[in-house]
């Protein structure tokens, strides 16, 4: 048992101040968690933690320990760092989340020619359609569209990407085809629920903007399900233009409103604030916003 794994466990579970959430932290089961710290403390002839049914909290010679571990743990991290990048040659986990639709194609292309850069990085790659908490998840990067809700989290910048509205050719046969924003109100409008207001759609308008209150027969919250739904001529979609793209190559999608488009969306690198991040965090970062960034 390397006291080295005991000082990291040790660390995440004062952090989450719970040994499940800090043997998620580490990626271990919650007895080897209990183990490690139990071993540590035997080690320093010490109790570093306060154990209760409800919640685990740091002794005063814990909080004194914590504070002179957590500067050692960074140091070792930047050792590792040094040899690897005097090596060329990254190494170990990574643990990334993203959304389903962009992490089930456009994420897992550019993670490609990374991972074949350097095979001995080990990516677990999470997909949600809902923000999973970072730190009680054991997350490193979150791939995130939109504002960052959580100031303690750190965000940079990867693209922006269009957002367009679109609807298929039998569909506006059948209905015709709305001349202005406003008639959207008389058509079936196709709903993205993770939309912080999936109902209100916004179009530029020259100098100014304006919003449309939408409705529809569908909703999801995965772009692709709507961008599909689109082509299948249920309705008229607004999508990031990533997941209507396909739709649009062949012929069952077109984009309308194009001098009208509303704001594009941001996509984000998101991660835990930290002294240090690891050189195949920082290189992988590097690398999506390399591969996003052109377009």
């Amino acid at each position: 048992m390397d006291k080295l794994d005991c000082m990291r466990t040790f660390a995440a579970v004062a952090a989450q101040s719970s040994f499940t959430g800090g043997a998620r932290q580490v990626g271990i089961s919650t007895k080897l968690a209990s183990k490690y710290v139990a071993r540590l403390e035997e080690q320093l002839g010490a109790q570093l933690l306060n154990r209760t049914t409800r919640k685990v909290t740091l002794t005063d010679t814990g909080r004194a320990y914590l504070e002179r571990c957590l500067p050692l743990l960074d140091q070792f991290d930047e050792l590792e760092d040094v040899v690897q990048l005097r090596q060329q040659e990254l190494a170990g986990p990574v643990r990334i989340t993203a959304p389903t639709g962009l992490g089930s194609r456009e994420l897992v292309e550019a993670l490609h020619p990374f991972q074949q850069a350097h095979p001995k990085v080990a990516v677990e790659l999470v997909l949600s359609d809902r923000h999973l908490p970072i730190l009680e998840e054991g997350v490193d990067l979150a791939i995130r569209f939109g504002a960052l809700r959580d100031s303690t989290l750190v965000a940079r910048k990867l693209c922006t990407m269009r957002r367009v509205v679109v609807a298929s050719p039998e569909y506006l046969a059948a209905h015709g085809e709305p001349a202005e924003p406003e008639a959207l109100a008389t058509h079936n409008c196709l709903l993205l629920t993770t939309a912080p207001q999936p109902d209100v759609w916004a179009f530029g308008r020259g100098s100014g903007a304006g919003t449309i209150t939408v409705g529809g027969s569908f909703r999801a919250n995965s772009p692709r399900a709507v961008a599909h739904m689109a082509a299948g001529g249920l309705g008229i979609a607004r999508c990031p233009y990533y997941t209507a793209l396909p739709f649009l190559q062949d012929g069952r999608l077109q984009v309308l409103f194009e001098k009208q488009e509303t704001d594009p969306i941001t996509l984000y690198a998101v991660y835990p604030p930290s002294r240090h991040l690891t050189a195949r965090i920082r290189a992988l970062i590097d690398h999506l916003a390399a591969h996003f960034g052109p377009g």
